[in-house]
């Protein structure tokens, strides 16, 4: 690293006092030789820098994601190394820093590199007893210790694919749904959430019409919070096409916030549930809010008892969006679900984080199935089920077939990265 005056090559004039650093292959990022220009982010400085660079023969500006993929083809790290470099770039909370990181730094890699070397073992020690039991050089019990291996694989990688989803929800968002009847606070209680007006508020019913959507960073966790329309039997037909969009994202919610009037509610936790229940689809992660608590009086502590006696009551607050009372317990239970939705990104194996992984892990997870199936009729077509695990596992990593999702990977990145 020198500090130096950069030139124009062309016409000698100075452009800029800036750091040129020089990497030497093999040890740089992409494997290859390898120089940085340090300059001042000024529009003009950079423009007249690329300007020059871009006249000198041999030089062009990268393409998205070419400096990765020049790394990928030269082993510095593989697919899934290279998904978390994206995923670090794009990162917008500790969480999904967190487990971007421990992406990129290779763990998710390994793991799979594991399972593909159990694999490779368990292929090598089949196709030796099939060509050489005969000449009593391969003992019976190496089949034995290949069904072993296939089993102890397949049990640790369903274990693997059960993980609820944890990894793909915390790069992508949890989808949290605000929901309830007409004129219960849930714009109120959105704008609350995002401290600016997403939504129109208003005194009469039925104002929200269509899906508002806003993305928050909730205890570091990323949330994608949607408010809808009120949920009641509408005459007008641009309401009616509102539940009906409002009903369409409960379905699909990973969590939903089930928003009440507490003034108009009884404070009985058997008529709580059932009133959560004709909103919340069965098993679905939620969250009870009881609004207007400004309103309550003396009744409040009624309700706040019953709030917190457990099922069929879920998790359950009171609030007051006008005043802003109750809004840190409800953060609070926000967090708590959020961390069991998505886990602690540092903690135990890594988790998927790609929906390729779980097709391709799927796919592997199928193909040891068809080994035990065809493991007692004919080792040959046991044996070929190994090869298309293997296979599915290489894709992953990008060792095996990887050329048909590279662009797929790489075109997200940032220009030059």
């Amino acid at each position: 690293m020198a500090l130096r005056r950069i030139r124009d090559p062309a016409t000698a004039e100075p452009l800029d006092r800036g750091l040129v650093v020089w990497f030497p292959g093999p040890h740089s990022f992409t494997g290859e030789d390898c120089a940085e220009l340090h300059v001042h982010g000024g529009p003009a400085v950079l423009s007249g820098v690329l300007r020059a660079l871009g006249r000198l023969p041999g030089l062009r500006p990268a393409e998205p994601g070419e400096f990765t993929r020049r790394a990928f083809h030269r082993g510095k790290l593989d697919l899934t190394a290279a998904e978390g470099l994206g995923d670090l770039i794009h990162a917008e909370t500790e969480a999904q820093r967190r487990q971007a990181l421990r992406q990129m730094e290779g763990e998710l890699g390994r793991l799979y590199q594991r399972w593909s070397e159990t694999l490779t073992q368990a292929l090598a020690h089949l196709e030796a007893y099939i060509d050489f039991s005969e000449d009593d050089n391969v003992e019976e019990e190496v089949l034995a210790q290949v069904d072993a291996a296939v089993r102890g694989l397949a049990q640790e990688l369903g274990a693997h694919l059960q993980d609820g989803r944890r990894g793909e929800l915390l790069r992508g968002g949890v989808h949290a749904v605000i929901a309830g009847p007409p004129n219960v606070g849930k714009s109120s209680l959105l704008n609350l959430l995002c401290q600016r007006p997403a939504a129109i508020v208003s005194p009469a019913a039925g104002t929200t019409r269509d899906v508002v959507e806003v993305s928050l960073d909730v205890t570091g966790y990323p949330v994608v919070l949607s408010d809808t329309a009120g949920l009641r039997d509408a005459t007008d037909p641009v309401e009616r096409e509102g539940v009906s969009r409002a009903r369409d994202r409960l379905q699909r919610a990973d969590l939903v916030l089930a928003v009440l009037d507490a003034t108009a509610v009884p404070a009985e936790p058997a008529a709580l549930g059932a009133a959560v229940g004709s909103l919340v689809p069965p098993a679905a992660p939620c969250i009870l809010v009881l609004n207007k608590a400004d309103l309550l009086g003396g009744e409040a502590g009624a309700l706040r008892a019953a709030c917190t006696q457990g099922p069929p009551v879920p998790p359950a607050t009171l609030l007051s969006c006008k005043t802003g009372d109750g809004i840190e317990r409800l953060l609070e239970l926000l967090g708590q679900q959020l961390a069991q939705l998505c886990g602690d990104p540092l903690a135990g194996s890594p988790s998927l984080t790609q929906r390729r992984h779980s097709q391709h892990l799927g796919d592997c997870a199928a193909a040891l199935g068809g080994y035990g199936r065809h493991r007692a009729r004919d080792l040959g077509l046991a044996a070929e089920q190994l090869r298309l695990a293997r296979r599915h596992l290489g894709r992953i990593t990008g060792h095996v077939g990887a050329e048909d999702v590279l662009d797929i990977i790489f075109r997200d990145f940032c220009v030059g990265k």
